[in-house]
């Protein structure tokens, strides 16, 4: 699973939100996480599988350009194929790293992230229509004199 393997931006992520990667976790799954952490985790999960497929790809190649492997063994074809493999992960890699280093840059310092937000509560007021006969006088009430 992609939130238990290591990516290149968790130290950032521990900057921002001063805890390591797993506390963070937790910490997204209670209902009153900021939203800005649930997607710097989510952000952080497909940058972490993406560099995952990087590793592999390279791996990969490596293996397959093994000095040892017979030279018969070598398919252009498939290299070609690791080529346009490796390449789309980069990409992908890139635009991962690329979201969450913005989010993480946008975000406010740690301190102000745990203030609650103040909302105005608004008030709703109506007026209602003028009678078109007067209030009748309650009984036994006394009337104001006037000079």
């Amino acid at each position: 699973m992609s939130r238990d393997k290591a990516s290149t931006m968790d130290a950032d992520l521990q900057k921002v939100f001063g805890n390591p990667v797993p506390e963070l976790y937790e910490a997204a799954a209670g209902h009153d996480a900021p939203p800005a952490l649930a997607h710097a985790l989510e952000l952080r999960s497909f940058l972490a599988l993406t560099e995952e497929q990087v590793t592999r790809v390279r791996d990969r190649v490596h293996a397959d350009m093994d000095p040892d492997l017979d030279m018969d063994e070598l398919s252009a074809d498939k290299l070609r194929f690791d080529a346009q493999w490796l390449e789309a992960a980069l990409e992908a890699r890139d635009g991962y790293r690329a979201a969450l280093g913005e989010l993480l840059r946008t975000m406010p310092p740690p301190a102000q992230q745990s203030r609650p937000v103040r909302t105005a509560q608004l008030r709703a007021t109506a007026t209602l229509p003028p009678s078109a006969a007067p209030a009748p006088q309650r009984a036994g009430a006394a009337q104001a004199r006037r000079p």
